[in-house]
């Protein structure tokens, strides 16, 4: 599989640098216009359900009509609906208990001792007596020899587990991987057959980083869709965790393998757990729009180029902002990756038809924590198993040529060797985003799809100018970010130089059809977490 994919990206990389690849030309003045189009202050900040949303998605379908893309959403639809509920705890619902082994009941102040949110759709929890299970960290990376779980079975049990991931190079040192993060650990427990996640903060209940986590915890929520189904989900502070510990006869000092790799879970013999929630909900329906080009030769294989179409809207979401502008026209995020990715579908359209197919994906509810991109990946239109790679475009760079084409998350997969492969010849080369304590790859809309285990990419913003040097590149794009990312001050402007977007926009047009026109599959490096994920569906892939 090597030798194939290594050899069709290196006959693109030399058609591309020779010329004679399908023909395609990205305008910069087109799309500067059309950022110009859709970040006016009529579009109201394109927030979700509202005027603005409906002005977007009209836009965007106009546009893939004009082209002749068909409609790439369920059904036959431009539209993918995404439903957001959102979650209010109704006040003194909620109560939680614990049991040890002499049968005494032990009351847990909510919002005090713990923090208790219901976790289902529903909004609705009730757990009655059930055991609980230490789990270290709670996380299995097979790719790095570890498995807090071991053999213990958990169904229908709770799981406590610690927050963040062990410190060290094994889980990338400083830099946080996804085992950190508690929606991976509710889905690890869930598959597992767990109940409810409780994660144990380890300060005392008096320190002030306790206090803090207590104040949040009755504030309204949205659920992300696709998210564990489990009945609950719970902090507890170190003192809390000491009395489970004394009682169910643990030597707490034991506990203190946990960032070996050598612990495995224990259960917590004869301690139980019950607890009680309910939240009030409100839904709001939000939409992606697809554009599609079905394959000539395997139809049911499908590329992704996706970006989100909404930003986070203007006075009636955000009142407070002084001055007289309210509105958060978002030009550059993300009005700019929308048009990419129209723009690539323009020049995609006018090349011969791919051997696989290429969706065109506008997610929704981005800048609400990937909603719209959530709500695909638990709802897909086409089969994640089968879905060879998202190419996710967000803010596209605004300077002149770049020698580097950065990327999130450099050396999750292969699909960075191909895009490396496509830049060389043109005396480009493929970095890291030069911000790696960011975390970005866990924070845009092809993470999802990473989450699901399908190999993702996302370019950013170069720092090594050919005229200039990353001295200046830096300078000039931290200047940039801090003057307008996420204020009214983010407009368009006829002074932006898009040359540098459309030399990146070219190598995604390349990058996307030599998949679509190529019968292997990128995968995950072997160090990568996804990895794990994209090999429980492999035989739908032989």
């Amino acid at each position: 599989m090597l030798r194939k994919m290594m050899g069709g990206v290196a006959v693109a990389a030399v058609l591309l640098s020779a010329g004679l690849a399908c023909a395609q030309d990205f305008s910069a003045e087109r799309i500067s216009n059309d950022i110009r189009t859709i970040s006016a202050d009529e579009f109201q900040g394109r927030y979700p359900g509202t005027e603005g949303e409906r002005m977007t998605l009209a836009w965007l379908q106009a546009q893939y009509e004009a082209m002749g893309l068909q409609p790439g959403g369920p059904d036959g639809q431009w539209l993918q609906p995404v439903h957001l509920k959102r979650f209010t705890p109704v006040e003194g619902a909620a109560s939680a208990s614990w049991t040890g082994p002499d049968g005494v009941v032990h009351p847990l102040a909510v919002g005090t001792d713990v923090v208790l949110r219901a976790a289902t759709n529903d909004g609705r929890a009730s757990i009655r007596s059930a055991p609980l299970v230490f789990a270290g960290y709670g996380i299995t990376a097979p790719e790095r020899n570890w498995d807090d779980y071991g053999d213990i079975d958990v169904r229908g049990k709770v799981v406590v587990v610690m927050g963040g991931e062990p410190e060290g190079d094994l889980f990338n040192g400083e830099y946080d991987t996804n085992y950190q993060s508690g929606a991976y650990k509710a889905d690890e427990a869930f598959r597992r057959g767990a109940i409810g996640v409780v994660t144990l903060v380890p300060q005392p209940a008096d320190s002030q980083m306790w206090r803090r986590a207590t104040q949040f915890g009755n504030r309204t929520r949205t659920l992300t869709p696709g998210a564990a189904d489990l009945e609950f989900s719970m902090a507890i502070n170190h003192d809390v965790a000491q009395q489970w510990a004394a009682a169910a006869g643990l030597d707490m000092a034991r506990l203190g393998s946990i960032g070996s790799g050598a612990f495995k879970a224990v259960p917590l013999n004869g301690v139980t757990l019950s607890a009680e929630a309910q939240e009030t909900s409100e839904t709001l329906v939000t939409h992606n729009l697809l554009a599609r080009i079905p394959g000539a030769e395997r139809p049911n294989e499908t590329i992704i180029y996706s970006a989100h179409w909404d930003h986070v809207g203007g006075e009636s979401q955000h009142p407070e902002t002084p001055g007289d502008d309210k509105i958060f026209n978002g030009a550059w995020d993300n009005a700019s990756g929308t048009v990419g990715v129209v723009e690539m579908a323009r020049q995609i359209s006018r090349a011969p038809r791919p051997e696989r197919s290429i969706v065109f994906a506008h997610m929704a509810a981005e800048e609400m924590g990937l909603m719209g991109s959530f709500g695909y990946a638990a709802n897909p239109v086409y089969p994640l198993e089968t879905t060879v790679a998202d190419i996710n475009i967000d803010m596209l760079p605004l300077s002149g040529p770049t020698r580097d084409v950065p990327i999130f998350g450099k050396g999750q997969n292969d699909l960075e060797d191909r895009l490396q492969a496509l830049a060389e010849p043109l005396g480009r080369y493929v970095s890291d985003d030069g911000m790696p304590e960011q975390g970005f790859y866990y924070r845009s809309d092809h993470f999802p799809f990473a989450r699901m285990g399908v190999p993702a990419i996302m370019p950013w913003h170069g720092w090594d100018w050919v005229e200039g040097g990353r001295e200046a590149g830096e300078a000039a794009w931290r200047a940039k970010f801090g003057a307008d990312y996420h204020k009214p001050s983010d407009e368009w402007s006829a002074d932006w130089n898009l040359t540098s977007a459309t030399e990146n926009l070219t190598l995604l047009y390349h990058l996307g059809l030599d998949l679509a026109n190529s019968e292997d599959w990128p995968g995950w490096k072997p160090t990568s977490e996804f990895a794990q994920v994209r090999a429980r569906s492999d035989a739908a892939r032989q």
